[in-house]
């Protein structure tokens, strides 16, 4: 009896009113149940049949003790009881997220593990929807500290005293606990975590934002990188196909001097092989003659007939109808010259070749052709322009100008109005007629006061010309220009992202000279000197002049 009593209690004991529904209390055979539905009760084991309890609905005793059999009443509601309790387990469960790589899990969870929800950071766990209730609604737990799930909850922690990293030292910049900042950082400044939190979180936005301004540069950078890199291929499809057809001309050209050359020499050899052939058959000819002359007069002799003899005598002893060959020789030609003459032939071919490419190149760059004027505001006092700003040259008398910023005020130099910072621009400066000058471009920034250093390091991309014949690039260190004849009028190109600025003389359709691998960062200005005029010798102006363009 005691043992019916005590699993009957331990049953109904786990049952609440609120986890059975309506109607759970009714046993599917109450006739089986053996005990009335409305006097069901809680019972407390007894350690005797005589300490059962009896109550007015039970007032039987058995002698002796009957056979114990199950009670189906408890033993379905029980059943009952567990399935609801699993139904609802599984339903919370498929509600919840089951942990994946990556997640928190719940540190609560058997079997199947659950996404975390929230951490907290007194108790150092890790908990689901479900075992993040009592948390929710318990008084004591609700003080507790929660936060997004972390993982590594032990690193939140002291290491030297085991208790919570809830303050920030701002003098070692490291995270402390409450007793820290008593023993080990009491003279420095300690603020809540919250506070240091908010301090790094505007410090991090201000990184974040220099992040991102790092990030968009070198974006920036790689689409400059990525046009560098279409603007190579261009141009090496360019020089490729040009390239291609100067070398098959060439190639043409030199298998056609060559069949000429070896050509000519056969037909001199057949001329000579032929005069031979004429002289050697005229030669036969005459032996022929001679040798039947020769047999007539071997017969004249043997002859017996003293007559025959004497009068066939003088027509035989009279000279024979032949050529006098002494002077005649078959001499060889001379090839002497010939080989060098059909070089020389293809070197013209190759100088004209080398002249439509060099025309090629600079119709190429005429396309950029750009508008310049002079900008009298940057022009030094002793400098005149023309009223239309094509013109400039050295005068003979300082003008008093404003000291302005921009103005040069020692070297003869002025700047053109216009600008470049992007692309190409291509321009023409008539240099007829004086015996000195620059030209190039300057960077915004040059310095306009005193004596300049025309220099790339100084912002200065130039070439000049001095006492009339001598041209050099202002380079570091210069280079000496050996030029075939002296421009009369010089083009100046500029290509901005592939660093490059070229002078050409134009009127020989003739690269000068070229600064390339440049980094320009800046406005680049076209720059003019026409320098001092030398009492007249160097009078003649600088003249910005429009493009011909090369047909």
């Amino acid at each position: 009896m005691n043992l019916f009593y005590h699993d009957v209690t331990q049953d109904l004991r786990k049952l609440t009113p609120t986890s059975l529904e309506e109607g759970q209390f009714v046993p599917s055979d109450p006739r089986r149940s053996g005990i009335l539905v409305h006097s069901f009760l809680p019972v407390e084991p007894c350690s005797s049949l005589d300490d059962a309890p009896i109550t007015d609905s039970l007032r039987s005793l058995f002698y002796p003790r009957p056979e114990l059999r199950m009670n189906t009443f408890i033993s379905e509601m029980a059943a009952q009881f567990r399935q609801s309790a699993q139904q609802k387990a599984s339903s919370s469960s498929s509600e919840q997220q089951v942990v994946k790589q990556g997640d928190v899990p719940c540190d609560v969870c058997t079997g199947t593990r659950l996404k975390a929800l929230k951490s907290c950071l007194v108790c150092l766990e890790s908990y689901c929807e479900t075992h993040l209730e009592p948390h929710l609604t318990r008084a004591g737990l609700k003080q507790h500290q929660l936060i997004d799930p972390e993982e590594n909850l032990e690193g939140r922690m002291c290491v030297k005293h085991d208790k919570l990293l809830e303050l920030f030292c701002k003098t070692d910049q490291v995270c402390v606990c409450m007793l820290c900042s008593v023993l080990d950082h009491k003279t420095h400044d300690v603020v809540p975590l919250k506070e240091g939190y908010e301090g790094k979180k505007a410090e991090l936005g201000k990184t974040e934002a220099e992040t991102q301004h790092m990030i968009q540069k070198r974006r920036l950078k790689i689409q400059e990188m990525n046009g560098s890199v279409e603007l190579s291929k261009e141009g090496a499809d360019r020089e490729i196909a040009d390239g291609v057809q100067v070398f098959t001309a060439l190639k043409e050209s030199v298998e056609r001097s060559q069949a000429e050359l070896i050509d000519t020499i056969k037909e001199k050899q057949r001329e000579t092989e032929e005069q031979a052939e004429g002289f050697i058959k005229e030669l036969e000819q005459e032996i022929s003659e001679l040798k039947k002359r020769s047999s007539e007069v071997e017969q004249l002799s043997r002859s017996e007939d003293q007559l025959h003899p004497l009068q066939s005598f003088t027509s035989l002893n009279a000279a024979p109808p032949t050529k006098n060959w002494t002077e005649v020789r078959v001499r060889p030609p001379s090839y002497e010259g010939t080989v060098r003459r059909a070089v020389t032939q293809l070197e013209e071919t190759l100088r004209k070749q080398m002249k439509k490419l060099l025309e090629v190149d600079l119709k190429r760059v005429q396309q950029y052709e750009v508008e310049v004027t002079l900008d009298p505001d940057t022009a030094q006092p002793d400098l005149i322009l023309s009223d239309d700003g094509k013109q400039v040259k050295h005068g003979d008398v300082k003008k008093y100008l404003p000291d302005n910023p921009e103005r040069f005020n020692y070297s003869p130099c002025v700047l053109a109005k216009q600008s470049f910072s992007s692309g190409r621009c291509y321009y023409e400066v008539q240099v007829e007629g004086k015996t000195k000058w620059d030209l190039g471009v300057a960077r915004e920034s040059i310095n306009m006061k005193g004596n300049i250093s025309l220099t790339p390091q100084k912002g200065y991309w130039t070439i000049v010309l001095r006492n009339e014949n001598k041209y050099k690039a202002c380079a570091v260190p210069s280079v000496r220009l050996s030029l075939k004849s002296q421009p009369e009028k010089v083009g100046v190109f500029v290509d901005y992202e592939k660093g490059l600025v070229s002078f050409y003389d134009v009127d020989a359709a003739a690269p000068i000279y070229s600064f390339t691998g440049c980094c320009f960062k800046e406005k680049l200005y076209p720059y003019f000197s026409p320098c001092d005029n030398y009492g007249g010798k160097n009078s003649a102006p600088l003249i910005i002049s429009p493009v011909n363009h090369t047909e």
